[in-house]
């Protein structure tokens, strides 16, 4: 029989093995850290302080989280997700309940404008990073980002609901209103009360969107 001479066939990948349970706990550490130190400090924040509150080496972090651009795409991307989540279950919170004259819940317009408002601490607590990076974002349409784009779809819901009580005005687009949201928390992050400068802002913003006599 001839021999052949065909190469032997390549060994398959390997599967990634998933993190061992105390891998993922530091890693949770680093970022709850990273949350935190950036709300502090900014984006610029030193990663060894990260790592000192997180209680594990700068090795850790950087086995993690191999860069600093690495560590706040995290971190951006866990405020995107808490974004989605919240809108989830408010949407859920008014099926089940605004429908249901007998009970007396938050009507359409509050819900939206309470997920707005958090948007906008979300967007101050980096001092401008989600805000610039939520900007950014919506404006390549070309390229969306799946968490950002998952995070607005639910807010989009929440708008939907809302004008189709009659409580916000038709022509309100999402991508406006988190346009608006992330630019107050940019316009006012060096004010000397930034918080109650970003709040009468944002009262002014929902003022001007709700619906005639709403």
């Amino acid at each position: 029989m001839a021999a052949t001479d065909s190469a032997p066939a390549a060994p398959a990948p390997r599967a990634e093995r998933p993190k061992r349970a105390d891998a993922r706990r530091n890693s949770e550490l680093v970022l709850e850290a990273a949350r935190e130190v950036f709300a502090e400090c900014g984006p610029d924040a030193a990663l060894e302080e990260i790592a000192r509150r997180a209680g594990v080496g700068i090795g850790t972090l950087y086995r993690h989280y191999p860069t600093r651009r690495a560590l706040i795409e995290a971190v951006f991307r866990d405020k995107l997700e808490s974004g989605r989540m919240q809108a989830e279950e408010l949407l859920d919170h008014l099926e089940r309940y605004l429908d249901d004259p007998s009970t007396t819940v938050l009507t359409a317009r509050d819900a939206l404008e309470m997920w707005l408002r958090a948007q906008l601490h979300n967007s101050m607590l980096c001092r401008g990073l989600a805000a610039s990076a939520v900007l950014t974002m919506l404006d390549d349409e070309e390229h969306p980002t799946p968490d950002c784009e998952a995070m607005r779809r639910s807010g989009a819901a929440l708008l939907q609901r809302a004008q189709r009580d009659g409580e916000v005005r038709p022509d309100t687009d999402i991508d406006d209103l988190l346009r608006m949201v992330n630019a107050i928390g940019l316009a006012t992050e060096d004010a000397p009360d930034a918080a109650a400068s970003a709040d009468r802002l944002f009262d002014l913003m929902i003022a001007g969107v709700r619906a005639s006599g709403g």
